[in-house]
């Protein structure tokens, strides 16, 4: 009987499987609803009220480069700094899906994420630069942005290939920020803050639920190192 040989499919199309492209559209989803740049918005105008054209533009780069920054540090140093510590993958996997939760349930009522809303108000303090603070931290890479780079990157099949494409996600998260918060002034005019806070409701849902998946997976997980380890 002649063996047919397997035949190509999309599943290892351009060398990555199936599993790879999951993981780059979960991490897509997560940090753009994390980082939310529509929520950031009227913050940003805010801010930024007083400022010149130049001003703004210099203001918006600055603070994309230090969140990117931030964000990149944790993703390249946030699994090893967790492996010091001695945090498992399923604890730190439930700790993150609550903490995501926790930042997903004020956007349901048309807010931003407590845990990414500046501590004293939308003005920064005299002579600080508000590029830096509150801006590019905590509003754009807040605990929600590093703690979903840090729970993508502390999983079992987080290899080398997800580590790049984790990169390259965050580097399109950001640039799309910068899209939006460029045109900040026009998206607020035409969408007005009322059609904002219902898409920022809607994306909560959306978060919330891959929260509670975190948290699931980081259940689920453990149960099984139980099992694993009572047979043995």
């Amino acid at each position: 009987m002649r063996v047919l040989a397997p035949r190509a499919t999309k599943n290892n199309y351009w060398g990555m499987d199936e599993s790879l492209w999951q993981f780059a559209l979960k991490a897509f989803v997560t940090l753009i609803l994390v980082v939310d740049p529509l929520g950031v918005a009227p913050n940003f105008v805010a801010l930024t009220s007083q400022f010149s054209t130049l001003e703004r533009k210099q203001t918006l780069r600055r603070a994309l480069i230090v969140a990117f920054a931030v964000t990149l540090f944790f993703l390249l140093c946030g699994r090893w700094l967790l492996s010091y510590l001695g945090v498992t993958v399923h604890a730190f996997a439930i700790s993150g899906g609550i903490l995501l939760f926790v930042a997903a349930w004020p956007m349901l009522f048309g807010h931003r994420p407590g845990l990414q809303a500046p501590e004293n108000g939308t003005q920064s303090t005299v002579g600080e630069d508000i590029a830096v603070f509150p801006l590019a931290i905590p509003l754009l890479s807040g605990p929600g942005t590093i703690t979903t780079v840090l729970l993508l990157t502390h999983q079992p099949n987080a290899d080398i290939a997800r580590m790049t494409v984790l990169a390259a996600i965050v580097a399109m998260v950001f640039m799309i920020a910068w899209c939006v918060l460029y045109a900040a002034d026009r998206i607020m005019t035409r969408l007005g803050e009322g059609k904002v806070r219902i898409l920022t409701r809607v994306l909560g849902i959306i978060l919330a639920a891959l929260a509670v998946q975190f948290v699931l997976n980081g259940i689920a997980g453990f149960y099984d190192s139980l099992a694993d380890r009572t047979a043995n």
